[in-house]
């Protein structure tokens, strides 16, 4: 035969390496009429639950089980690698797969016999596991199963405890003040997301520093981009209005950009940065390496998916989300934003209608500034009867108050 010699072939099957297994209870006196069905876990997109197997094996006097997760589970197959060699005696070529441990146990049970099975089958497979811990299992394995029931009936007694106080707070307190709490707990929700706030500030601009919003690296990437709206005519501007490439606030903003060169570079940043933001807003679930396209600097894409999102797992992998509370964050910067750019007075109207937020949203968020809100009537798009709500930062703060009740809800006639 002529010298042999290996090649390595991986799993036999995809993503089925071959089973190598044992009998914890001894030698089978013929093991070659053995027979082996392989259950492999439904969900394929899980990482980890996707590898999961469990092999059955059935001889005329007892059923054999063994699988590779789980408490039981054998800890050689995660410290060592097992490999099966085929040799071809004629070509002497050895083809190599990978393997895996499997310690087969006998699956008994006291009470059952050959005509009672149905009740046996009802069980799951946890039950039927915990059954043979009962019969076989070492000490440490009775403890821990003897463990694990007490726990499920401390979290059975927990759960019928905490239904009981529930009930008791709300005929103690009632559901008006319990509605105010909620509403108190979503302000504090609201002020995690918000830029740094300098409360002891002496003017405006220090209360909600601009570098906290823009850094200078971040800053000056915004140059390239935002040199189009530095140069936009009244034509150019008629023209995106048209298209309804940039949202209301931008679209008007752009209309009063200052004659000096350095103050209307640093406006257009500013504006395309907001109009950036806005525009992110209104994203779901990120797909794209770069989701606002290849104008935006990589420094920008970067702190919108950093500072913008929340990551979520989903069909087996992790996605960016633009979550219910990264959108309140987003709207909290675009309106301390505004407020740099427009003196530190904004319509909020009008950020509402660019954001496709609800009015309720938007003032809370303001509120969570220390913004005062006042009213006035205004156009951009909007009916001239139609009142629009200012938030202006001034100092002294105004000091935060919980929610005197629920908002009284608007009849429908």
């Amino acid at each position: 035969m002529a010298a042999a010699t290996w090649r390595y072939r991986g799993d036999l099957e995809a993503e089925r390496p071959a089973a190598l297994v044992r009998f914890a209870n001894g030698r089978l006196r013929s093991p070659e009429s053995l027979r082996f069905t392989v259950y492999r876990s439904r969900d394929t997109a899980h990482p980890r639950k996707r590898h999961r197997r469990i092999l059955v094996s059935e001889t005329e006097r007892l059923c054999y089980v063994g699988h590779n997760f789980g408490s039981g589970v054998m800890r050689c197959n995660s410290l060592c690698r097992y490999f099966v060699g085929v040799l071809d005696k004629e070509s002497g070529q050895m083809e190599v797969y990978n393997a895996e441990m499997f310690n087969m146990q006998p699956l008994l049970s006291d009470n059952l016999i050959p005509d009672d099975t149905k009740d046996y089958q009802k069980k799951s497979y946890r039950e039927k596991v915990d059954l043979c811990i009962e019969a076989f299992g070492t000490s440490k394995q009775k403890r821990a199963l003897s463990s694990r029931r007490m726990n499920a009936v401390g979290s059975d007694i927990v759960s019928t405890a905490v239904t009981k106080a529930a009930a008791n707070i709300i005929d103690a307190k009632g559901v008006t003040a319990l509605m105010q709490d909620v509403a108190q707990d979503d302000v504090q929700t609201i002020s995690a997301f918000l830029p740094p706030c300098h409360e002891d500030a002496d003017r405006p601009e220090h209360v909600y520093k601009f570098e906290d919003i823009l850094s200078p690296t971040e800053y000056e990437a915004l140059r390239v981009p935002a040199a189009a709206l530095a140069s936009a005519t009244a034509e150019d501007i008629a023209r995106r209005a048209e298209e309804r490439s940039h949202c209301s606030f931008v679209l008007e903003e752009l209309k009063f950009l200052p004659a000096d060169e350095k103050s209307r570079d640093h406006k257009a940043r500013c504006l395309w940065f907001l109009d950036t933001l806005i525009k992110f807003s209104h994203l779901k679930v990120i797909k794209k390496k770069h989701p606002m396209g290849p104008e935006c600097p990589h420094i920008i894409s970067r702190k919108l998916m950093k500072s913008f999102t929340s990551l979520t797992y989903n069909n087996g992998s992790v996605q960016n989300l633009v979550s219910a509370s990264m959108k309140a964050k987003i709207t909290a910067y675009v309106i301390v934003l505004a407020l740099h750019i427009n003196n530190f007075q904004t319509d909020l109207t009008v950020l509402q209608n660019d954001m496709k937020l609800q009015e309720s949203r938007i003032l809370d968020i303001a509120k969570a500034l220390r913004l005062k809100i006042s009213k006035a009537k205004g156009g951009l798009g909007l009916e001239n009867d139609q009142n629009h709500k200012l938030g202006t930062l001034s100092l002294p703060l105004p000091v935060q108050k919980a929610p005197a009740g629920q908002r009284k809800r608007r009849k429908i006639n």
